[in-house]
């Protein structure tokens, strides 16, 4: 089997089901197993977000998308001649991967098209069973989803009982977004309490009053597509009277992948971390709330 990832989500799975070795092409963004790193690189934004600020980044693509421009180019040619058998893309957002519609328009590209649109932890997991079926390992995909609930399991029973931290998770920095979908869960899970975000919604707008307003204990900046480093270095939010650290969204919070389990470990580290230990994922600490009281 030929299989080629559009979506980092989905080669982070194939990965995790024991199928990297079929992958035959990816995304720029895949970087998740290490080795998708060495393969041909299928698609690419139109935008390169490597160079400006978040707020530009907005604009720009809040503008293409006004104008009906794709966010992505696909480099047609080298998927032919790749000759996947499968192709994975999604649904859930234009911004974030190239979307099965755009594959659909392939002309040339005999290849099974499977789109993953998780907006939950348990879509998330139903993506790894069903994308394991598919590709014909589904003893990968119970593993991998046994594994997160075992991980998530533990971390619910330390926090359990414990009085829920307040927090603010920033999907974005310029302006910034309260987080949707499987984030406030993840809070949840940790022992928080997201005071803005709705599970299951889309990502929205809002404003740093706005977070002020809902009086969080905790902020976690945790851009979409960003490391920690960069966030902690582009992050200039107005001084806030809590804690705010700069954390991997990239990998463990904005992926609908498996690590969304290991992120839910680094939010229960941060919320109540003298019943938790920490991960050893990568934070940063932005604003200690003694300097910003």
């Amino acid at each position: 089997m030929r299989i080629c990832s559009l979506l980092p989500s989905a080669t982070e799975i194939v990965g995790a089901i024991g199928l990297a070795g079929a992958l035959v092409g990816r995304s720029a963004e895949c970087d998740w197993p290490p080795e998708a790193r060495r393969l041909p690189v299928v698609t690419a934004a139109r935008v390169d977000t490597s160079t400006i600020a978040s707020l530009e980044i907005d604009r720009a693509v809040r503008q293409a998308l006004a104008d009906g421009r794709s966010l992505y180019v696909v480099d047609e040619e080298l998927i032919e001649e790749l000759a996947p058998d499968v192709v994975l893309a999604q649904d859930l957002c234009a911004v974030c991967a190239v979307t099965s519609g755009d594959v659909s328009r392939l002309c040339g590209v005999d290849a099974e098209v499977i789109s993953l649109d998780p907006r939950g932890i348990a879509g998330i997991q139903a993506s790894v069973l069903e994308l394991a079926r598919r590709l014909g390992v589904p003893e990968g995909g119970e593993r991998v989803v046994a594994e997160m609930e075992e991980r998530i399991g533990r971390i619910r029973e330390r926090v359990s009982g414990l009085d829920p931290v307040r927090v603010f998770v920033a999907e974005w920095l310029d302006p910034p977004f309260a987080a949707g979908h499987w984030v406030p869960e993840m809070v949840a899970h940790a022992g928080g309490l997201d005071v803005l975000g709705v599970a299951g919604q889309a990502s929205f707008p809002t404003t740093w009053a706005a977070v002020l307003e809902r009086k969080p204990e905790l902020v976690v900046l945790a851009p979409c597509g960003f490391d920690a480093e960069r966030t902690a270095r582009e992050a200039d939010p107005p001084a806030l009277p809590c804690r705010v650290v700069a954390v991997d969204a990239n990998a463990y919070f904005s992926r609908p992948a498996p690590r969304i389990a290991d992120g839910i470990a680094q939010l229960a580290y941060l919320l109540h971390p003298d019943v938790v230990p920490d991960p050893g994922l990568p934070w940063i600490e932005h604003a200690p709330a003694a300097a910003s009281a």
